[in-house]
């Protein structure tokens, strides 16, 4: 599903007269939210859906696929989700 098939489908089900302009707001609004949530506390969990939390990888050594040769890799961060054990087990 895209950011205007979502905005489509909020406009549809909502039953008001929302402009699909105001919904695109809330909906980059929400996300923003998120990604905030997740950068200041590490953690984002929104009930029966899941949970967005942040982690550390290491640095490591790997290889470049074409000449083999071994590479240095930085560490990084990254986000993992966590579904909800109601989302999980609807899949």
């Amino acid at each position: 599903m895209t950011k205007a098939e979502l905005i489509e489908k909020l406009q549809k089900s909502s039953g008001k007269d929302l402009s699909k302009k105001v919904l695109g707001e809330v909906v980059d609004e929400v996300f923003d939210l998120i990604q905030k949530s997740v950068k200041k506390e590490k953690r984002f969990s929104y009930p029966n859906f899941g949970t967005f939390s942040l982690r550390k990888r290491a640095a490591r050594v790997g290889r470049n696929p074409r000449t083999g040769e071994e590479i240095k890799i930085a560490a990084s961060k990254t986000i993992a989700f966590k579904p909800a054990p109601n989302f999980k087990g609807s899949l």
